[in-house]
């Protein structure tokens, strides 16, 4: 997967943990968990989400790397090739 098609995966996974987000709700370097008003639980099962649908562990202190879109897609790509 490209960058581009992780960032369309995450905006998925979003969709699935808060359905009234839109895809062109949350900007490409925009704090995810602030934009779509995540709690920690959404946040958690949306790593979950992505683990899931890439088989990519994210541990715990990798989850600043999800922060924004960019920079999960970026994580995620680095993980993938990796």
């Amino acid at each position: 997967m490209n960058e581009t098609e992780l960032k369309a995966l995450i905006i998925r996974q979003i969709g699935e943990i808060a359905p009234e987000i839109e895809p062109g709700m949350v900007g490409p370097d925009e704090d995810i968990r602030e934009a779509c008003d995540l709690d920690s639980m959404d946040f958690l099962n949306l790593v979950i989400a992505l683990h899931e649908a890439t088989g990519v562990d994210i541990p715990e202190e990798d989850y600043p790397h999800l922060r924004t879109l960019n920079e999960g897609s970026a994580y995620l790509a680095k993980a993938l090739t990796g």
